[in-house]
């Protein structure tokens, strides 16, 4: 009831890609101390007229609007947040992130690591700003930033379930973090910039929208003015710690726009564009363990969603792999999972039910509704027979079954 869907996900998506033809699309852009761009067009002809047209002439602002927006601080880490990030990032598995976490609980660096929740009890609030400062003080990449907490952020009785949300211990400001594996160190870099995030104030951000006017056709530019840092200022500092280990790039936000007024005319250079549309992207550990904690979102009268729980995913990826279902090809952040030839094949012959994330939405809610005393155990049982007796009796063989599985 996991592993099938799961697999089911992996194959769906390599059938989508095969399915895909890129479509090649051209766009006019204007230079005019910003970029702005036309919408786009299927045959480059009619945008080599379109550049032909506004080549040395002026552009008309004719619109600017702008949106000023709130973006709170994001929620502390669970478990599968926390595997995605450290996929994106260092390019760990989901089963490697695990294991440090669990090595870091062990050494009592970290809070229990295989919770749903990213939520804290109320009666953790108390300490919470101190332990973020101590955390603070002990980071490489947020000592001496001003940073102000507020630890009811991150409070909620009502969203904590059996284990609260991913924290450092107060050990972990006080023990030698240049001993510990360069693997443990990363994720608790990773929790700590999370705790200092969770607590600290808003970004403020100006959205900018500017609509050009040149030679009949209209083009947009789309800016953005960052009012407030808030809570991305250890996100700017943690990216450059990153950036001097060479693992990551310079961030990628859109530019700030000049001041500009309506009616205003601009000096243009004009220029074609040539683009594709590119395929779906093929899973990554951090990728489908978002679609595995989605999955069955979109069912009607389903409680209950997702494949599997922060604990078990990893260990699913890892059966998959392990059984010759899936391999991971690349490095890395680059790191991607395929499904292997046995892996298509399993899938094709498997009957539609069982690679559908509604019925273990399904079960699991039922499930649930036991252990809440809404539900017998024996009525589930006796369904999950009958169940299991008509998928063997309706069962039929396989188109090209020999090809999919040769006899041995």
């Amino acid at each position: 009831r996991v592993v099938s869907p799961t697999l089911a996900l992996l194959v769906q998506r390599e059938e989508e890609i095969a399915a895909f033809h890129p479509q090649p699309f051209y766009t006019v852009e204007l230079e005019c101390g910003f970029t702005a761009q036309s919408q786009r067009f299927s045959h480059r002809q009619q945008a080599e007229a379109i550049q032909r047209a506004c080549q040395g002439q002026s552009a008309a602002v004719c619109g600017i609007e702008t949106t000023r927006r709130v973006v709170q601080p994001p929620k502390l880490y669970d478990l599968t947040s926390l595997q995605r990030d450290a996929n994106r990032v260092y390019g760990y598995t989901a089963q490697q992130t695990l294991d440090y976490a669990q090595s870091l609980y062990e050494k009592k660096l970290l809070t229990y690591p295989r919770t749903d929740s990213r939520y804290l009890p109320q009666d953790m609030a108390a300490g919470l700003s101190a332990l973020a400062a101590d955390m603070q003080a002990a980071m490489p990449f947020t000592d001496g930033l001003h940073l102000l907490f507020h630890a009811g952020q991150a409070v909620d009785d009502a969203q904590v379930t059996d284990h609260h949300a991913l924290l450092p211990t107060g050990a972990a400001a006080r023990a030698d973090l240049a001993a510990l594996p360069r693997s443990e160190l990363d994720l608790l870099h990773l929790v700590c910039l999370r705790l200092l995030c969770a607590l600290s104030e808003p970004c403020v951000i100006c959205d900018t929208t500017v609509t050009l006017a040149c030679a009949g056709t209209q083009f947009t530019a789309k800016g953005q003015q960052v009012l407030e840092m808030g809570w991305t200022v250890p996100c700017e500092t943690f990216r450059g710690h990153l950036q001097a280990r060479g693992i990551a790039g310079p961030a990628k936000r859109p530019p700030e726009l000049p001041e500009l007024r309506e009616g205003q005319q601009l000096a243009v250079t004009a220029a074609v564009h040539a683009g594709q549309t590119a395929p779906p992207s093929r899973y990554t550990d951090a990728s489908l363990l978002r679609a595995m904690e989605t999955a069955g979102a979109q069912e009607a009268g389903v409680r209950h969603k997702g494949l599997g729980t922060p604990a078990t995913r990893a260990g699913t990826l890892e059966k998959l792999v392990q059984c010759g279902y899936v391999e991971r090809q690349g490095k890395g952040r680059s790191m991607v999972l395929l499904p292997t030839a046995k892996g298509k094949a399993l899938a094709a012959v498997l009957p539609e039910t069982l690679c559908s994330a509604l019925l273990t939405a399904q079960w699991e809610q039922r499930l649930k509704d036991i252990e809440q005393g809404r539900e017998k155990p024996e009525q589930f049982m006796r369904d999950i027979r009958q169940f299991v007796s008509e998928l063997t009796r309706s069962t039929k063989r396989v188109e090209q079954a020999e090809r999919l599985f040769p006899p041995l």
